[in-house]
């Protein structure tokens, strides 16, 4: 059994709370501004502390003129926007407990949510979100963003005194529930994850102590990940407590025109956003005729990056990495905004050589890992200490065990006190102060943390070899062609995969490769070319494991996995129950030999 522990950096006192940040920024630094507001204009406008403490207060005289007591739990839907981050704060300002649900939430999910952590009231986004609501809950108390809730709750609290809010603030306490959030639900019933202002108070100041370059006033951060993900909601309030400038947007398809516009100093994303980011560069490069030159570019930023691990570039690597920051890696640069200091990465592994490509083009990725239950980020890399490939440390004040099955054992403030109503999943997660992750990993000497997959992901192939998906799978999603994949063989007699093709990377590639324009990939899922290519990203994948682990048959699926279709979380993890589910025939056919395989 291997362990490795951090001493702790900062303490959070009894009666601290989240909210307490609002207020203190409000009374010492009242005319900094701590967001940027984007209007129907499409304009930013900035809101400084003075003015969103204003805001806070007045939201929430509005809710304890609706009956919003201590204690009770309120939930809030919406895509990542200014009024959830306002609603939130409002919510704990009046000792609330915020239940955030993802906006593409089912109705059934919406139900379960609600009656499951008895919430007293519900904000929403828009009218279709109001429908589902009374639809599964009616007569509960709604409030609609689209429809002026803000304004609604700013009046309902007008003969509320401002003080009766501070009152309830000051209340508050660290120990007391912050946010009850329920876990995606791949697979079975989501459930509540309680997470109190002490977990999350602990997280804000230690990843704050531990990312000096990126939380820190005066910087700025785009938020486009749903603020329902504890990944998200930190960041927003790390950014509060730093006075760390706020933007927000919910459209990705515009993702990289907003960060242009915005120009943040700090990016947060999931893996699949680098892996659009490369994969797009890279296909767009390759369109326009340019396609030597962007991978020799790529190539060349690989092995910078892995040669600072290693003493240094010599003269030659230096002046090529020189050549080709004028000509490739400036413009990537600029297309995220061009005053990026450095991203931070969770909820899925990154791979190392997108690691190294983005280190090496001068957009250092960060990545860290945690779950709800452990309020976000438990170990990190940072600018000082990064190992590419894996990560990072435990965070200080916390600690990281491998048992003897492999499984990551965590422990620490931030770990999270239970779930709602669950005795017997509590237990069986928390073992004597040690959360089970149901993560594998390998823990090195200096502390790092590497993810190699899930417990409950492992295949287990009829010959009883044990096989990580995620490692065959990170490996195929580097290539440009391929949109999502997942890796089958539990109970069979090889590994094999099911694949997608990415739909911006498809057109382009008809017009390289003489084929006719159509919509989607139907037509082509049995095309000897496309198929020679994704076995050739198959051959690549497969370097990085051992013979018995290997790819040995794959099927083109005609359509991606979304969210929409119910085979993606909305942090863009694969629902590998639901896909094997629906592609049910398609994995029979692997094993059946009516495909050509690699």
């Amino acid at each position: 059994m291997r362990e490795y522990s951090v001493p702790a950096t900062i303490t959070v006192g009894d009666e601290e709370n989240l909210v307490d940040a609002v207020y203190d920024n409000a009374a010492a630094h009242g005319a900094d501004v701590v967001y940027r507001r984007r209007g129907a204009d499409k304009q930013w406008s900035d809101v400084t502390s003075a003015e969103f403490a204003e805001q806070v207060t007045a939201v929430a005289r509005g809710l304890i003129a609706s009956g919003v007591s201590a204690g009770d739990r309120v939930a809030l839907l919406s895509r990542t926007r200014y009024e959830w981050s306002l609603l939130d704060y409002a919510i704990l300002a009046v000792g609330g407990v915020t239940v955030p649900i993802y906006e593409t939430s089912s109705a059934e999910q919406i139900n379960w949510i609600l009656d499951d952590s008895g919430a007293v009231g519900i904000v929403v986004e828009s009218p279709k979100h109001q429908v589902l609501v009374e639809q599964v809950a009616p007569g509960l108390q709604t409030w609609q963003i689209d429809g002026g809730a803000v304004d609604a709750l700013t009046a309902a609290g007008a003969d509320t005194p401002a003080d009766e809010v501070h009152a309830r603030r000051r209340a508050v306490r660290a120990g007391d529930l912050a946010t009850l959030i329920y876990t995606s639900g791949t697979t079975g019933r989501p459930k509540g994850c309680e997470l109190t202002h002490h977990n999350l108070l602990t997280e804000v100041r230690t990843i704050a102590g531990v990312f000096p370059e990126l939380l820190t006033a005066g910087g700025s951060v785009l938020l486009f990940l749903p603020l329902a993900h504890v990944f998200g909601k930190v960041i927003q309030c790390g950014a509060v407590y730093t006075r760390t400038i706020v933007g927000h947007t919910a459209d990705v398809t515009e993702l990289l025109p907003d960060l242009a516009a915005f120009r943040p100093t700090f990016l947060l994303a999931v893996p699949r956003v680098f892996e659009k980011v490369y994969n797009g560069a890279r296909q767009r490069a390759h369109n326009d005729g340019k396609g030597k030159i962007f991978d020799a570019a790529a190539d060349t930023a690989i092995a910078w990056s892995k040669a600072q691990d290693t003493g240094g570039p010599g003269i030659a690597l230096r002046v090529k990495h020189a050549l080709f920051d004028k000509l490739v890696y400036g413009k990537l640069r600029q297309a995220v905004g061009g005053n990026v200091v450095a991203a931070v990465s969770g909820s899925a592994p990154l791979g190392a050589r997108l690691g190294h490509f983005f280190r090496g083009v001068g957009l250092p990725i960060l990545e860290g890992y945690g779950l709800t239950e452990t309020s976000a980020g438990i170990t990190v890399n940072t600018l000082a200490a990064q190992r590419v490939g894996s990560v990072g440390r435990p965070v200080p004040g916390h600690a990281v065990r491998i048992a003897e099955d492999g499984e990551i054992m965590l422990s620490g403030p931030i770990v999270f006190r239970g779930y709602w109503k669950n005795e017997t999943a509590t237990a069986d997660a928390i073992e004597d102060g040690w959360f089970h992750s149901g993560d594998i990993g390998e823990l090195d000497d200096a502390g790092f943390l590497t993810i190699t997959g899930r417990k409950k992901e492992i295949i287990v192939t009829a010959g009883g070899k044990n096989v990580a998906p995620a490692v065959l799978e990170d490996r195929l999603r580097a290539h440009p062609l391929v949109s999502q994949c997942m890796v089958v063989g539990d109970a069979q007699p090889f590994i094999g995969a099911l694949i997608t093709i990415d739909p911006e990377a498809l057109p382009g590639w008809r017009e390289r490769n003489g084929k006719p324009a159509a919509e989607g990939v139907a037509d082509l899922v049995d095309d000897a070319d496309l198929r020679a290519e994704i076995s050739a990203a198959v051959d690549e994948a497969n370097k990085a494991v051992s013979r018995a682990e290997q790819i040995r048959e794959f099927r083109i699926l005609p359509v991606d996995f979304t969210e929409a279709g119910g085979e993606m979380t909305p942090t863009l993890k694969v629902k590998r129950q639901v896909v094997a589910k629906t592609f049910a025939g398609d994995i029979a056919a692997i094993y059946t030999g009516t495909t050509t395989g690699s």
